[in-house]
């Protein structure tokens, strides 16, 4: 029986996967430049050094990719495609160990203030000129993120033990003061011209994404994703309570600080090289839960793959539904998540 019920989520597991790498490639291929799932697959097996794999290698027809087309592919669309799928995957599955840790299915990666704090970061180098480009931004929202997180750790524990309930009241409390500290920055110091440059940055966006933001993404999801996958398990544990976990034998404080820390530092990254981008670690993980169970060994790495699936087409959708005009994706993301959040609070409310 064991078995038969580890099949369903491996299955659905194996689809994501192939539906991700599907939808990667063909997001890449949406744009205003006219450029097919061939020219997609012929630039990136050339620049990946796999010649072999082209579709002319594979007996499928020859086809011409023109200098700016690769450019165009290689150096904006894929690493915007990649950031996206990463972002929304880390979000997801942050997102999914909060609602566990914090045993509340409201939580997201944003409880703990750390949007808050990378917005006040990111706005002091865009605002206050302390450095300019993408690499002064996000560590300045990275800076921001990681002072933001410090403190609410400072409020919530007690004799070095961290209560839950303290945590998001805290969480809430920063939030408020950073978000206040940003308004303040923007009124006193801003000029018209950086005020766009700053809105934009805050609705999140991935229209700055570029080759660096994929490795900063990359090298903070992989270790935090490591770190969650090995402790879930504990968070399985910790669905029933912090006393039921550690009858069972789980050291509560010391996974809750290990996750806390793991997936705060991811959240704080992932907001510095794409904006605070909503709602994704909120609704995904109840998604997610509905097609694979609560079993963490499977809703982690699921939540993952839902996640980045979901942020790569929104993006796609915000950068071409209404093109030449670029909506910050984390407009749409709230467009579609308040209506999905209140349909779920409802239907939560007729269940009791």
């Amino acid at each position: 029986m064991a078995q038969r019920g580890q099949r369903r989520p491996l299955a659905l597991l194996g689809v994501g996967v192939v539906a991700l790498a599907v939808s990667c490639l063909v997001a890449v291929a949406v744009g205003q430049a006219d450029i097919g799932l061939r020219e997609v697959w012929t630039v990136v097996t050339d620049r990946l050094g796999l010649s072999f794999l082209r579709v002319d290698a594979l007996g499928l027809g020859g086809t011409q990719v023109s200098q700016i087309d690769a450019a165009v592919l290689w150096n904006l669309r894929l690493p915007r495609a990649l950031t996206a799928i990463m972002v929304g995957g880390g979000l997801a599955m942050v997102g999914a160990v909060m609602q566990t840790l914090m045993r509340n299915p409201m939580a997201d990666p944003y409880l703990l203030g750390i949007s808050s704090g990378a917005s006040l970061g990111a706005v002091l180098v865009i605002v206050a000129g302390f450095g300019g480009g993408m690499v002064a931004v996000s560590g300045g929202a990275f800076l921001g993120a990681l002072g933001s997180f410090l403190l609410v750790l400072t409020i919530a524990q007690t004799s070095g033990v961290i209560r839950p309930d303290r945590a998001i009241l805290a969480g809430v409390a920063v939030g408020a003061f950073f978000a206040a500290c940003t308004s303040f920055v923007i009124v006193w110091i801003a000029d018209p011209h950086k005020t766009l440059g700053v809105q934009f940055w805050l609705s999140g966006s991935l229209a700055g994404a570029r080759h660096d933001s994929v490795l900063i993404a990359l090298l903070a999801l992989l270790p935090a994703a490591a770190i969650c996958w090995w402790a879930s398990r504990a968070l399985n544990a910790f669905a029933f309570g912090a006393d039921a976990a550690a009858s069972l034998g789980v050291e509560v404080n010391k996974i809750r600080w290990l996750l806390l820390v793991g997936c705060s530092l991811l959240t704080g990254v992932l907001v510095s090289v794409s904006g605070a981008i909503g709602f994704i670690g909120l609704l995904v993980p109840h998604a997610v839960r509905f097609l694979v169970g609560a079993d963490h060994r499977y809703l982690l790495p699921a939540s993952v793959l839902v996640g980045g699936l979901f942020l790569l087409w929104v993006d796609v959708a915000a950068r071409s539904v209404f093109a030449p005009r670029e909506l910050p994706v984390g407009v749409v993301t709230a467009l579609i998540g308040v209506p999905v959040f209140v349909w779920q609070l409802r239907r939560r409310q007729r269940a009791a």
